[in-house]
């Protein structure tokens, strides 16, 4: 004989509204620019974050997944920190 469980009525919870004043003491002014932008607009401000980001040494490149299964420690290298190429210090003799 199959029994199913019953399970507990759940209590409805209604959510109050949220004026546009809570959300910005919540958020602060800046996030709410962002809101108040439509979908378009935010995907330009964001390729402008992007390009200042680069510009600024940045690196596009993924990190490397070490919980992967295909990921290999002795391919993996850190680049520089500032994400630019390496420096090399030559030390040449006395004139």
């Amino acid at each position: 004989m199959n029994r199913v469980a019953k399970l507990p009525r759940s209590t409805a919870v209604r959510a109050s509204p949220i004026t546009i004043e809570q959300l910005t003491e919540s958020v602060g002014d800046e996030w709410m620019e962002w809101y108040r932008m439509t979908p378009a607009e935010r995907w330009r401000a964001s390729g402008q974050l992007w390009e200042v980001y680069v510009a600024m040494g940045g690196s596009l490149d993924p990190e490397p997944d070490t919980q992967s299964p295909f990921f290999d420690s002795r391919e993996a290298s850190a680049g520089a920190a500032h994400g630019r190429p390496g420096v090399r210090v030559v030390r040449r003799g006395r004139i």
